[in-house]
This record gives C-alpha cells, structure tokens and sequence, in this order.
C-alpha cells in the first residue's frame, strides 16, 4: 500500500515539495488548496480544492483517505488551518510537519516599523506617510476602515470583496514581482509608505528592497508562531529529510 502524503499548500514551497514527492512511486501525494485564488498553480500529484469543515472535519478525511504523513506548508499567517492541522493530527495520530520559510531580516537602511496585526498596522500610517501600498492580501482589508488622511493602494491577485474602506484603489496584479516591477508602482502611484505581513522568503522580497532604495517605512505585521509542540523546517529539503526519517 503507498504511503499517503497530504500537503496543505498554496505556497511555493507547498508545490515544490509536491514535485518532489510525485515521482516516488511508493507515494500517493496530495495537495489540499484553500480555494481562495480563482486561478491557483496547481502542484504535481493529486488536487483537492476547498476547506474540510474545521479540524473534526480534516481528521475525518485523514481517516478515511488513510493519510499516512500531514505537512503543513500553508502561509506563514494562515493560523486557522494550522491550528485545525494541529489538533486534527492529534486526534488521528499522524506525524505533522510545519514547511515555514523563514521571516525577513532587516538590513542597514531599512526603516521597518513592526506590529502584531492589521489593526496595529492601521493605526500606525497617519504618523508615517500618505499614501500607502499595501500587499497584506484581499482578506482584512476591513482592518484599515477608518485610517484618515491616507490614499490605500491595495495590491491583490483577485479583487478583494466589500465591504472595503472608501480611500482605497485596487491594483489587480499576480507576482512575483521583480525590481523593476516594484519601482514602477511605487512611482505610479505615489507611494510613500509600504504594509506587508512578514511572509518572508525571496519572491516578494523586492518591494522590501525598493522601500530601502527610497528610503520609505515599512510597516511590517509579525508572523504568528506555528502551533507548539509541531516541528517546524525551513526549506523543503529540510521537509524531504524529515519525511525520509519516518
């Protein structure tokens, strides 16, 4: 009987794991996607698309699909799912592994400000600038409702769903953005002041790298922890070790 690996994915490193465990032919791998993409990458391997109904509901699938081995490579902020892959796990006694590339470090030049939500990161733009980019993502927007004085440009892959704050413009677009890319809007639009989650690795990293370049704050959301007691890597080769340990 192959041994059958779920991925809760939707990140880079969810895909690139799923190639590389797809060609095993001792492996059944699935990819779960939260569905909230119109038009996802699709990983290797077998696709299933939608929420499980909460963690009762994800132990249940577990069961009945005979999940041998759960990886966690969610978003760093999708706290939901990883704490429902935590107690599901528990419940059904299935190894789980957390895929966590690790945050952003800032470097000589950076003028970072960090906060622990969008609430905190809304309160703080009055104070540094007038014109905002903000790639947090198309869900929470609600957050930066009543921010006076301050024109939001929201950069999001799918169009963010009402209600939305009545000073923001929405910049439809799919990364990765290079350099390049980055510095164009920020000159098209005017912008002042980025607000980012700390979704870390190389992909977005360049707009980080543009602020420095203008000398603009960052206002920075921290990422939440993983669920404790859950063993986090960093990369995929670290997953694949893990993987080939059990």
């Amino acid at each position: 009987m192959k041994q059958h690996v779920l991925i809760l994915g939707g990140t880079t490193e969810g895909r690139r794991l799923a190639a590389e465990l797809a060609g095993d032919p001792a492996l059944r791998v699935t990819s779960s996607l939260a569905g909230r993409v119109a038009e996802p990458r699709l990983p290797a391997g077998e696709v299933r698309v939608g929420g499980f109904g909460g963690a009762v509901g994800l132990a249940d699938w577990l069961r009945s699909e005979h999940v041998h081995t759960l990886v966690d490579a969610t978003h760093p902020f999708a706290q939901a799912i990883s704490r429902n892959a935590a107690e599901a796990a528990a419940a059904v006694r299935v190894p789980l592994l957390a895929l966590r590339r690790p945050g952003w470090v800032p470097v000589p030049g950076d003028r970072w400000h960090p906060v622990d939500s969008l609430a905190e990161a809304a309160a703080a733009l009055p104070a540094l600038g007038r014109r905002a980019l903000l790639t947090t993502g198309r869900l929470g927007l609600a957050a930066f409702a009543a921010v006076p004085g301050v024109h939001l440009v929201a950069r999001s892959v799918d169009a963010p769903e009402p209600p939305l704050p009545p000073n923001l413009e929405v910049l439809l677009a799919r990364g990765p953005f290079g350099p390049a890319d980055e510095r164009e809007v920020f000159r098209r639009y005017g912008i002042d002041l980025l607000v980012t989650k700390d979704s870390g690795g190389a992909a977005t990293a360049p707009k980080l790298a543009v602020a420095r370049e203008l000398g603009l704050p960052v206002v920075i959301v921290r990422r939440p922890a993983a669920p404790a007691g859950v063993p986090v890597v960093p990369d995929v080769a670290g997953a694949l070790d893990w993987l080939r340990a059990r």
